[in-house]
């Protein structure tokens, strides 16, 4: 993300939102809570107003603020999503954009 606008917010929320879901193949009725985290140079838009446009009504969102650490990774949203699945599925995080520099380890081509 490039500015903090609420538009580029919601947006990178959707975007992240969306591939998260999709690539764990979760359902609404998987989803028991979701956390949003933005760094502190984000503050046009509550990441969580993404989630209920795309339907999210009656799931638990919280918004907060990442830690300034001088060096971090600037205009950056995370999602942490607590939900229920198989024990044998594997959960795929993801990783979009920049912050895919956060963990190289965990990146695919494919991604």
């Amino acid at each position: 993300m490039e500015t903090d606008t609420s538009e580029a917010i919601l947006e990178s929320t959707t975007e992240l939102l969306t591939e998260v879901l999709a690539r764990n193949t979760l359902e609404t009725d998987d989803l028991i809570s979701i956390i949003f985290t933005c760094t502190p140079d984000l503050t046009a838009e509550f990441p969580a107003v993404a989630a209920r446009e795309a339907g999210l009504t009656t799931i638990p969102l919280l918004c907060a603020s990442e830690i300034p650490v001088p060096g971090s990774l600037g205009m950056c949203i995370r999602v942490m999503i607590h939900c229920t699945v198989p024990r044998d599925r594997e959960i795929q995080h993801v990783y979009l954009r920049e912050a895919r520099r956060l963990r190289p380890d965990l990146q695919r081509d494919a991604q």
